[in-house]
């Protein structure tokens, strides 16, 4: 077990997927973190891969992802995936992967690939209104000034994350923006090999996609998402990958909360790249509030 990762190898050494005896099954890897479940981010990314890994045409890239985190994942010891092919049709591939952690599912996904082929092609323009991620201060020096230093806050430190504001800061009244935002800019720390092949560089988009979707529904209220009154957990998670893109180079990640009820938050987000739509997700999570809670529990 290693270290969270802090650079682009201990990323992928995160996301390194061991194969098993049995056909369709794969092991990944676990990190030591200051959190007692596994980070949903890299669940997604090692279950995309273990798809991935069984479809066979290189041309194929995942369209879209689905999944459900079923019970929470202890980050003392690996997950066992087991891929099912559902389908391979003429430009279509449909897997199903299961995490299992002692012998009981704890994270269920349904993923599809597709091969690029010519058709309609539109998509909604990146926010104008964005500060440059030169002009974005890191995410963790937010953290620090609004929840004090803690070394939780550097578990990603393998991305460079930069926040573009939210609607708790100056600009949070600008014209027609809903009541709970963030944006973000993010990309890998460090740059990815020229021929890393588009599903590693999706299985990035996936890892970084949960990293702070859901804490966007607790915005307009007075509660610190992470904190001893607050009890969270991502519930499911959907993703559709639009266009290819580089997840070493700066990602706008533009997120919304528009409902939060029955102590269930739901987030969706855009992911930008040179001003294309690139992917979107959406995600529901619990986020309940309680009178004391031991913190990261």
């Amino acid at each position: 077990m290693g270290d969270v990762p802090h650079d682009l190898r201990e990323l992928i050494d995160t996301l390194r997927l061991t194969p098993l005896e049995a056909a369709g099954m794969y092991r990944g890897s676990q990190v030591h973190t200051y959190f007692q479940r596994t980070f949903g981010g890299q669940v997604l990314a090692q279950a995309l891969l273990a798809a991935a890994r069984t479809v066979e045409q290189e041309n194929r890239s995942a369209n879209s992802l689905h999944a459900y985190f079923v019970r929470p994942a202890t980050t003392s010891e690996p997950i066992d995936y087991r891929v099912e092919r559902l389908r391979d049709g003429g430009s279509f591939s449909t897997r199903q992967v299961t995490g299992y952690q002692r012998d009981q599912a704890v994270f269920v996904l349904s993923a599809s690939f597709h091969v690029d082929e010519p058709g309609l092609d539109h998509g909604v323009a990146a926010p104008t209104d964005v500060p440059s991620p030169a002009d974005c201060p890191p995410i963790t020096t937010i953290m620090d000034e609004r929840f004090g230093p803690l070394p939780l806050w550097h578990e990603w430190d393998c991305l460079d994350v930069r926040f573009a504001g939210d609607s708790t800061s100056g600009d949070a009244a600008r014209p027609g923006a809903p009541d709970a935002w963030m944006r973000v800019w993010v990309k890998t720390q460090d740059t990815l090999p020229p021929h890393t092949p588009p599903r590693a560089h999706q299985a990035v988009l996936a890892y970084l996609s949960d990293l702070s979707l859901l804490s966007v529904s607790a915005l307009p209220h007075e509660i610190a998402f992470i904190s001893n009154r607050v009890q969270t957990a991502s519930i499911d998670h959907a993703m559709w990958f639009h266009r290819p893109c580089r997840a070493d180079r700066w990602l706008l990640y533009d997120m919304v909360s528009p409902n939060a009820h029955a102590s269930l938050g739901f987030s969706s987000g855009r992911l930008f790249q040179d001003g294309a739509l690139v992917a979107s997700c959406c995600q529901e999570g619990l986020v309940r509030v309680v009178d004391d809670r031991p913190i990261l529990t």
